[in-house]
């Protein structure tokens, strides 16, 4: 099975971020789910991501790869939009990475480097989802499946950006079935 890093989105570590990680688990994979918010939730996307700016984005970053540390380096990165940037960051910069699959968001590879050669990476969102297409993380990701050899961009139907937390109202079940799917799919391709 694949050993998993999943980092949380900008509401913190939710039940539903959980879920998912137990849906994965409950497959048999190893899924690790680090809380760069050190407990804290939050009811609205904009209180988190209020939180998040107040805390730094360079510090969750260093969070992140703080919890990585003693980790082995054959680990599959996923990140669910704010989470996206510290799983992208490791997957592009430490050694040894199995893969990434970023989901509800994404940034230009330039801001860690170039994307490894052979390192495969899958891109979910929904297609009208506005944080994803007018905040530059639409371009970014067609960006990446031009650059990267192994990379596949996933849009689903719908405008809701945290779809696949199930203790949030943006929730959809459809679409996070098919995301788990294939995230499923994804990572048994990528088993050691």
């Amino acid at each position: 099975m694949t050993e998993v890093f999943l980092f949380h989105h900008a509401q913190g570590l939710t039940p539903g971020v959980v879920a998912f990680a137990n849906a994965l688990r409950g497959e048999g994979h190893t899924v690790h789910t680090p809380d760069l918010y050190e407990g804290h939730t939050f009811d609205t996307l904009d209180e988190g991501l209020a939180y998040a700016e107040k805390t730094g984005f360079d510090e969750l970053l260093d969070r992140g790869v703080r919890a990585v540390a003693d980790a082995p380096a054959e680990l599959v990165y996923i990140g669910f939009s704010l989470g996206a940037l510290p799983a992208q960051k490791l997957a592009q910069t430490r050694p040894g990475a199995r893969g990434a699959v970023l989901a509800h968001a994404c940034v230009p590879s330039s801001a860690f480097g170039p994307w490894p050669s052979g390192l495969p990476v899958r891109i979910h969102a929904m297609e009208a989802d506005r944080l994803f297409t007018d905040e530059g993380d639409a371009d970014a990701a067609h960006a990446l499946v031009d650059e990267a050899a192994d990379a596949e961009l996933h849009l689903y139907p719908g405008d809701q950006h945290l779809f696949a937390d199930d203790s949030l109202p943006t929730y959809d079940a459809e679409a996070t079935a098919l995301l788990l799917d294939r995230t499923l799919t994804f990572l048994r391709s990528r088993e050691v």
